[in-house]
């Protein structure tokens, strides 16, 4: 039995609902049975993953700000989740060096207010908290970065990210005892994802389709630099194995995991702008990287996931042709105006388990 179906019937509450990630997480939760309730701020991209599918109609659609702590707690208090999923962030690098005390403001207090709202409950509830494989003092060495690794970052995004996690180990230390808490912690690091319903902006695939849709040139920032890239329902299947185990095993409160493809997937932003070139006609691209003045952004940038292979069984199943492709067949059927998207991300989600099902993965079989 997929021992994801344990969601069945759960009330769960997902931070960041509206955003990319947060909304394929929801899209899974309802194919799985949960109640799902989400707390966000409006979609920042038009159009977005979450109107696409139109959500609103099929969860329970909170518009809070994570920086209201009273509404937040409230919410948290009316729902009484048995799973909660902190997604909302400030998620741009670039962005992060514009506004940075919206930054700091959004990845630091708001992730503090969501740890005060679960303070609030008196019930058994699993946590996962997002934060990003970002969260690492990156040294751009070759090798992957453990959970033990030192944390931090040079720009503003990362830095934030790396306070996160300071900030949830204090607070589990502090407030929730790992012997008698009902409610159970753990944070989830993972970055790079791809994948169809991605509008935001200085991403390279959301750049893609824009300008190719349009029949644009899509100008490479960055063409050689190299990310371990993985489709977006790769970690996602793992937040949620991490969230049922964590519901199960107070052993695993407190502990942080890594989600990331297999060690060998890196590939440059050429790569995969060439990769997805082959399901788009018509495709045009330029190579700015001599533009001097641009922010600082870190190179590569990999993850160790030996812990998650060992504690949850978990690791990456697709390679980077497979990942690309998917990716490329969403986006085709919403420019085509040929699917509804909903529907298709379901129909994603299913393929992919099937995958995982072939690999042997327990958490699918």
């Amino acid at each position: 039995m997929n021992m994801l179906n344990s969601f069945s019937g759960k009330r769960v509450l997902v931070t960041g609902h509206t955003g990319f990630k947060g909304a394929w997480l929801c899209s899974w939760l309802l194919d799985l049975g949960a109640e799902v309730v989400g707390i966000a701020l409006d979609p920042i991209t038009a159009p977005s993953h979450f109107s696409v599918a139109n959500l609103s109609s099929k969860i329970k659609d909170l518009r809070i700000d994570i920086r209201d702590s009273r509404s937040l707690t409230k919410a948290f208090v009316d729902v009484q989740p048995d799973f909660v999923f902190h997604l909302a962030a400030q998620a741009l690098v670039r962005r992060s060096y514009d506004d940075p005390i919206e930054t700091w403001h959004t990845n630091v207090i708001g992730t503090l207010n969501v740890l005060e709202a679960l303070r609030a409950l008196n019930k058994k509830c699993a946590a996962i908290i997002i934060t990003s494989d970002k969260c690492y003092d990156n040294v751009e060495w070759v090798w992957g970065y453990r959970e033990t690794d030192a944390i931090g970052g040079p720009d503003p995004y990362s830095a934030s990210k790396g306070a996160a996690e300071l900030l949830i180990k204090s607070h589990i230390k502090s407030f929730f005892p790992k012997e008698t808490s009902l409610v159970r912690v753990a944070s989830a690091r993972a970055g790079n994802v791809i994948g169809g319903g991605d509008w935001s902006v200085d991403r390279i695939v959301p750049d893609c389709v824009k300008a190719w849709s349009a029949g644009d040139n899509v100008e490479l920032r960055n063409p050689n630099s190299t990310r371990p890239w993985q489709h977006v329902l790769e970690p996602l299947s793992g937040y949620l194995v991490q969230a049922i185990s964590l519901y199960q095993n107070h052993e695993l409160h407190g502990e942080s995991f890594n989600f990331g493809p297999i060690a060998q997937q890196n590939h440059s932003v050429l790569d995969l702008v060439k990769e997805m070139a082959k399901y788009w006609d018509k495709v045009r691209w330029s190579d700015i990287s001599d533009n001097g003045g641009a922010p600082y952004e870190s190179g590569l940038l990999k993850l160790n996931c030996d812990k998650a292979l060992h504690y949850l069984n978990w690791y990456a199943v697709m390679n980077f042709e497979e990942t690309v492709k998917m990716t490329a067949e969403w986006y085709e059927a919403y420019y085509q105006r040929s699917s509804n998207m909903f529907e298709l991300s379901r129909s994603q989600i299913n393929q992919y388990t099937l995958i995982a099902k072939k690999e042997g993965i327990e958490w699918a079989a």
